[in-house]
């Protein structure tokens, strides 16, 4: 025996990115058996402290993605059973998920944040409620599940996504911001690198994330070296302002139409995906970081927040 923990990987889940997680879980187990770990792997259901208590591991590895999973509900499961687990506490979790909340304390800590406003599908869907363009999404999904662009011209948010978002869901309107889709990762209280995010559809929706060919990755970012390190102080800045631990993602637009150098937070990823070549890895190997090397870090890294 290696002597090294006993990790479960949660995975998979009771959200809409469950096949994302799927992934991201069995490229982690597969990563932390061939770095010497004994590894359990968890298809999270609502039985979860159920098969922990079976499973009896010593860390877990949280690869989930969406709620349930990302937003602090299995991170207080974890907190309760004195599991140390990957990624974010109950606090930072919660917070991270919910956009508006999110929103609030990046501005209170003077981060640079779109203008928006709250309301529900079915509001957003009978009116204009902020002038086009301007983009709506769910108030606590990721993966860009749910997301639409409103331009000039167009009627409104579409009716017929409030049968997907019930006409009560509430949902976030911000300003559309023009230039530029980047984002930096960090990793415990360093940023990693810039990647610019070139999506092959209309912009970086679901299936430019997913679908074979949907986008191109380039790392690091051709940007001057300013923005660059502003970026990274930014994804610093707000990695702590939600008390983040571990690994997180923070996701900009960068406005350069008109040479204003403008960056804007959009959200913060408490659990950003971790396949092999997703965002994350891909900038941990562009600093030297294999994919093993970094998710036997994150599990080092675990704690528990009480």
């Amino acid at each position: 025996m290696s002597g090294k923990p006993h990790v479960a990987v949660l995975m998979g889940g009771l959200s809409t990115e469950r096949e994302v997680s799927l992934n991201s879980g069995a490229a982690c187990a597969k990563a932390l058996r061939n770095a010497g770990y004994t590894v359990t792997e968890v298809d999270v259901g609502r039985d979860v402290a159920l098969r922990l208590a079976e499973v009896k591991p010593d860390v877990a590895f949280n690869a989930l993605h969406g709620r349930f999973g990302e937003d602090g509900c299995v991170q207080g499961v974890l907190e309760l059973m004195q599991i140390p687990y990957t990624h974010s506490g109950v606090r930072a979790s919660a917070v991270a998920m919910d956009k508006p909340a999110a929103k609030v304390v990046f501005a209170a800590a003077g981060i640079p944040v779109v203008d928006g406003v709250v309301s529900t599908a079915g509001e957003a869907a009978e009116r204009h409620l902020m002038k086009p363009p301007y983009v709506v999404k769910p108030t606590n999904e990721g993966s860009s599940v749910g997301v639409h662009i409103v331009r000039p011209g167009d009627n409104h948010y579409p009716r017929g996504l409030t049968e997907y978002w019930v006409a009560t869901k509430p949902v976030l309107l911000e300003r559309f911001v023009p230039g530029r889709e980047l984002t930096v990762a960090v990793m415990g209280d360093r940023a990693l690198a810039v990647t610019e995010i070139l999506p092959s559809t209309e912009f970086y929706d679901y299936e430019a994330k997913y679908a074979a060919g949907g986008s191109r990755h380039v790392v690091p970012a051709p940007l001057p070296e300013a923005v660059t390190e502003k970026a990274k102080a930014l994804a610093v800045a707000t990695h702590k302002a939600l008390g983040c631990r571990g690994v997180s993602r923070t996701d900009f637009r960068y406005d350069d139409t008109e040479g204003k150098g403008g960056l804007f937070v959009l959200e913060l990823n408490s659990q950003p995906g971790m396949t092999a070549t997703s965002l994350v890895p891909e900038q941990a190997a562009h600093l030297g970081m294999s994919f093993e090397e970094l998710v036997t870090w994150m599990v080092e890294d675990a704690s528990c927040d009480r």
